[in-house]
């Protein structure tokens, strides 16, 4: 899929693996020779991100500037001429909602994060975001108020992201699209029903959608729980 696709940048998420441990097949992908890797510190398989490029980046650099959450692997930001891309996998609130308020932290760091960026360049944000952010993005909204992904306070954060001159691609370009999902329980035969949640995100700056062609969810592409989606930017 990814030959077929032949993206300029792709950005993986909960990779679970250090860079000694990428498998030989995803290092010798053709046309993504430029590869950056960030995983947890001693905590081999969890968390972690990829970024592999087409062209060299001008920089790249890891986390977000807070030491309570760069330990964990979650995010790697790459500066290309015309703009930055942060792939990111931000954390789960987890059963029982027992890591919300890190989580919430995290939210409130990455903003921050991305603000500073943005004050220098566009910014194109792929990733897991780890939150349906309105009804529509989830099959079940009613029975899932409480829980991790669509509580308030995750939704309320990812509003502070639009708030702060951010645009959700996809619903910016499909505003009334239902059943448009990107991830699936493994339970119940959720994919087959398509009972799902959007989760995984293209978030750009507001000044890049001049810029933006199309969002597309590749629900048919297996493989995970969650499916691939791809930004098309004329940068």
């Amino acid at each position: 899929w990814v030959q077929e696709e032949a993206p300029d940048v792709l950005c993986l998420q909960e990779t679970k693996c250090g860079v000694s441990a990428v498998p030989p097949e995803i290092r010798a992908l053709p046309g993504l020779p430029h590869q950056f890797w960030a995983s947890a510190e001693g905590r081999p398989g969890y968390s972690g991100v990829g970024l592999l490029a087409k062209t060299e980046p001008l920089n790249v650099t890891y986390g977000i500037g807070d030491p309570e959450h760069d330990a964990d692997g979650r995010v790697v930001t790459a500066e290309f001429p015309s703009l930055f891309v942060v792939c990111a996998y931000v954390p789960n609130a987890g059963r029982g909602l027992v890591r919300l308020e890190p989580r919430l932290r995290f939210d409130t760091a990455f903003l921050a994060f991305l603000r500073r960026l943005d004050a220098r360049k566009p910014v194109l944000l792929c990733g897991d975001l780890n939150v349906a952010h309105a009804e529509i993005d989830l099959c079940h909204p009613r029975a899932n108020r409480s829980n991790p992904g669509f509580t308030p306070q995750e939704r309320e954060g990812f509003g502070r992201l639009l708030d702060a001159g951010f645009v959700d691609s996809f619903r910016h370009l499909y505003p009334e699209a239902r059943g448009a999902f990107t991830f699936w329980t493994y339970l119940g035969g959720a994919r087959a029903r398509n009972v799902g949640w959007r989760l995984d995100y293209a978030v750009l700056s507001r000044r890049l959608l001049d810029a933006l062609c199309d969002c597309k969810i590749r629900s048919a592409v297996a493989g995970s729980d969650h499916c691939p989606i791809t930004a098309l930017l004329a940068v």
